[in-house]
C-alpha cells in the first residue's frame, strides 16, 4: 500500500502547516456557526454504557470502553460520535426552531481503518439543529447542505487570502444525486466507485439516501437506524433524508467525505428502522424511550471532520499531516521520503 501520491510535496512549511490549521478551524465554526444560527456547547468524551447515548455507527465498531472505580466499577464508553447525545442536549437545554449547537467533538473507534484518509482518532464539528414545522423534506436538507458547503467555500477563499499558493479547487453550486440515480447509471461499480467518479465529474456532491436498502437490496453504506432517516420517501419514488459531502481530492485524485448528516428520525421511522435492522430491543434504552415518548425535538443534524476538512484545504495526502494519532512504519517512511511530516 502506498501512503503518498508519486511526486507529492507539501505546500506550507511543518510551522506553516500548525498555524493554517487553527486559521481553517477558527474560520470554518465561525462561518458555520452564523450560517445555521448554532451556539457552541460542551460536549462529553464518555457516556454510561448501556444507556444508548453512544453512536453504533453501522452496529459492529467496538467502542472503547473502561470501568469507572470511584462508581461501583460502572462501564464507560468513549464516544464514538455525538449524533444521538447532540438531540437530548437541545430537548434539555430548550432550543427554540431554527436554533441549534455545535461542539468539538473528540472520539476513538479502535476498529476503524489506518491510511491515508481514515485514523482511529476522529475529531469533527458534530452539530444539530431544531427544526420547524414544515421542514422534514428533501428540500429543507439540501438548503442545510448549501448553507453547509457555502462555508466550506468561503474558508477555502479565506486560506487562499493568507497562503496564496493553496489555490481554491471547489465548483460554485455542490451537485445533489440519489443513491439511488447512482446505482442505475453505473451498475457495475462499487459504491467507493460510484462516489469517485461522481466527484470526479462535479468537484463536489452530496449523494443523498445512504443506509437504506437499493434497488439492488444492498445500501450504498452503512447507517445506524436510530438517528439519520433513511427510510422516508423522499422524491421520484427514491428513500432517505440523509446523506454525504463529498468533494474531489485533486492531491490524491480520488473522491473525499468531508460530512455526513441528515434529518432525524422521528418515533414512527425509529420504530421501523430499527425493525428493519433487527435490534427492536433498543427502543428500551434511556434515549430510545425519552424519544418514543415525544420528549426530543425534530432536528437536523451531522458531522464535519476537522483533520478531513484541514487535509482538503491545506492539499494534504496524508490525514496524519494535520492529525496526531498512531501510523504505520511504512507510512512514516514514505512521508520522510517526501519531506511530509505525519504528527
Amino acid at each position: 500500500m502506498k501512503y503518498f501520491p508519486e511526486g507529492y510535496s507539501p505546500l506550507l512549511s511543518n510551522r506553516e502547516t500548525e498555524r493554517a490549521i487553527k486559521l481553517v478551524k477558527d474560520t470554518f465554526q465561525r462561518e458555520l456557526s452564523g450560517s445555521l444560527q448554532l451556539s457552541r456547547v460542551t460536549s462529553p468524551l464518555f457516556v454510561k454504557s448501556g444507556s444508548g447515548l453512544n453512536d453504533d455507527l453501522n452496529g459492529v465498531e467496538r467502542p472503547v470502553s473502561f470501568p469507572l472505580g470511584n462508581m461501583n466499577e460502572a462501564k464507560m464508553e468513549i464516544v464514538q460520535s455525538l449524533a444521538k447525545w447532540k438531540r437530548m442536549e437541545l430537548a434539555d437545554l430548550g432550543f427554540n426552531p431554527g436554533y441549534g449547537l455545535y461542539t468539538d467533538m473528540n472520539a476513538l473507534r479502535p476498529d476503524d481503518d489506518i491510511d491515508a484518509i481514515h485514523s482511529i482518532y476522529v475529531d469533527q464539528w458534530d452539530w444539530e439543529r431544531v427544526m420547524k414545522e414544515g421542514e422534514r423534506n428533501l428540500e429543507f436538507l439540501k438548503k442545510v447542505v448549501r448553507k453547509i458547503y457555502s462555508a466550506i467555500r468561503r474558508t477555502e477563499f479565506l486560506i487562499h487570502e493568507t497562503y496564496e499558493n493553496l489555490e481554491p479547487c471547489l465548483p460554485e453550486e455542490i451537485t445533489f444525486i440519489h443513491t439511488e440515480e447512482a446505482e442505475k447509471l453505473m451498475p457495475d461499480l462499487t459504491p467507493e466507485e460510484r462516489e469517485k467518479r461522481l466527484a470526479k465529474k462535479y468537484g463536489a456532491i452530496f449523494l443523498i439516501g445512504i443506509g437504506g436498502d437499493l434497488s439492488n437490496g444492498k445500501p450504498h453504506g452503512g447507517r445506524a437506524p436510530d438517528y439519520d432517516d433513511w427510510s422516508t420517501e423522499s422524491e421520484n419514488g427514491y428513500h432517505g433524508l440523509n446523506g454525504d459531502i463529498i468533494v474531489w481530492d485533486h492531491v490524491r485524485q480520488n473522491s473525499l467525505e468531508l460530512s455526513s448528516m441528515g434529518i432525524r428520525v422521528n418515533k414512527e421511522v425509529l420504530i421501523s428502522q430499527l425493525e428493519k435492522r433487527g435490534c427492536m430491543e433498543r427502543k428500551e434504552l434511556y434515549w430510545h424511550k425519552r424519544l418514543l415518548n415525544d420528549e426530543f425535538p425534530q432536528t437536523i443534524g451531522g458531522g464535519i471532520g476537522q483533520s478531513r476538512l484541514c487535509m482538503f484545504l491545506l492539499k494534504k495526502a496524508h490525514i496524519g499531516e494535520v492529525q496526531s494519532s498512531v501510523w504505520q512504519k511504512e507510512a512514516y517512511e514514505e512521508a520522510k521520503s517526501c519531506k511530509a511530516r505525519l504528527f
